[in-house]
């Protein structure tokens, strides 16, 4: 099959089998979804929500955040993981952001990735999520995910996997296309025991024809 229909396919199908796909993340504004993008960081979805309504009560905006102290962040966060380096990144991006960029979430990459804990993913889920660029952050879901479907080859790294999907899906379907790799990759295309027989994309999956998971 060439790479081009194994495209079409998949994104057909996604189409028909997941006309809405978003984030899983729970926030109301850019600054909350970046705040809940960075604790999320090998952490799952569900843990971050839990932490989040009392993070936000106490911390609504960046300004708020940035006049308190690390050590308010991390007793509020510390059942996340890493909570020690992820106060210390909250903190200092609610600094940065409030007297660099005016309390604003920048919309655009370079500027994103000035901000302490936001690398290139996180940045490209705040670009597609709340500014609907055609970015598309690459995850270990995304990473494996693409790989076994077979939409990229050879891809070693998170930025091969990133270029290989936005050279080959269209900049519209980008930011939706990030959603619907990440929760194949959670719900059916698992890291251990992916569900094949439960799967749409099998009949034409590189894992699945590789290894004949039943």
């Amino acid at each position: 099959m060439k790479l081009s229909e194994r495209y079409t396919r998949t994104i057909d199908w996604f189409k028909q089998n997941m006309p809405k796909a978003e984030t899983e993340l729970h926030y109301s504004n850019a600054f909350e979804l970046l705040v809940a993008v960075i604790l999320s960081a090998q952490c799952t979805d569900k843990r971050v929500n839990q932490v989040t309504p009392a993070l936000f009560k106490r911390f609504p905006d960046a300004r708020t955040m940035a006049n308190g102290s690390v050590e308010e962040i991390f007793e509020l966060i510390k059942s996340c993981s890493f909570p020690n380096n992820k106060a210390a990144h909250l903190h200092g991006m609610a600094q940065m952001l409030t007297y660099r960029f005016d309390s604003t979430v920048p919309d655009n990459l370079e500027q994103l990735q000035q901000l302490p804990g936001v690398g290139r993913k996180t940045a490209n889920v705040i670009l597609s999520v709340v500014f609907n660029k055609p970015a598309l952050a690459v995850d270990t879901h995304v990473f494996r995910v693409s790989a076994r479907i077979g939409l990229t080859v050879n891809a070693r790294r998170p930025i091969d996997t990133e270029r290989q999907l936005v050279e080959n899906i269209a900049p519209e379907l980008l930011p939706i296309a990030h959603h619907w790799l990440i929760l194949h990759g959670r719900y059916v295309c698992t890291a251990r025991k992916p569900k094949c027989a439960e799967c749409g994309l099998a009949h034409f999956c590189v894992y699945f024809e590789n290894n004949g998971t039943k």
